[in-house]
């Protein structure tokens, strides 16, 4: 399972460079023909964004596998165990049923989208705001498995502080006696 897992999420990573990277051509390319040679491509407009709402919800169920999500701990860092334990689950419990809420409105939306077509390159609508299945799908899945784990037992406390500060993690492999000294 832990296997297919990496896969889905490598192939999102690889998914998510080819749209940045066609978002970057196409722009430049729109820029340079416009200024240079006073034409464009008409589609190049339309389908960067399309990409970028794709980047966003991929990216966002990327940040949420590897805990990458602003947030504020201060409290919860004070808290004894037991209020951890009980915040992380509200949080999840929370997180799910907004998870579940952008599921049923991508369903609810899933019709006028299916036969609404874009202006420029006549794709359905449902193949741009379909993501929302995808990422409420797949946050679900990994907020389902935070649970499970809470319930069981099997999460540590380092666990249930779910924001890393980045400057936490880039001294993480540097050795304690050149790390900067805090007073």
């Amino acid at each position: 399972m832990n296997r297919l897992n990496d896969l889905f999420f490598r192939l999102a990573e690889a998914l998510l460079v080819l749209m940045l990277t066609a978002m970057v051509v196409m722009v430049f390319g729109n820029v340079v023909l416009r200024y240079g040679f006073n034409s464009g491509l008409d589609f190049s407009e339309e389908l960067s964004r399309f990409f970028f709402i794709w980047i966003t919800f991929l990216g966002a169920v990327i940040a949420m596998r590897e805990k990458a999500h602003l947030g504020l701990d201060t409290l919860i860092r004070v808290l004894p165990s037991a209020g951890k334990k009980f915040c992380f689950g509200l949080s999840q419990l929370l997180m799910f049923g907004c998870c579940c809420l952008m599921f049923y409105g991508t369903w609810r939306q899933h019709q006028i989208n299916a036969t609404t077509m874009s202006p420029v390159i006549g794709l359905p609508m449902i193949w741009v705001y379909g993501v929302g299945y995808l990422a409420s799908g797949a946050m679900g899945l990994i907020i389902l498995g935070n649970l499970i784990k809470l319930a069981t037992g099997r999460i540590a406390d380092s666990d249930l502080i779910q924001v890393h500060d980045s400057e936490d993690d880039a001294l993480a492999h540097v050795p304690d006696d050149l790390k900067p000294q805090t007073k």
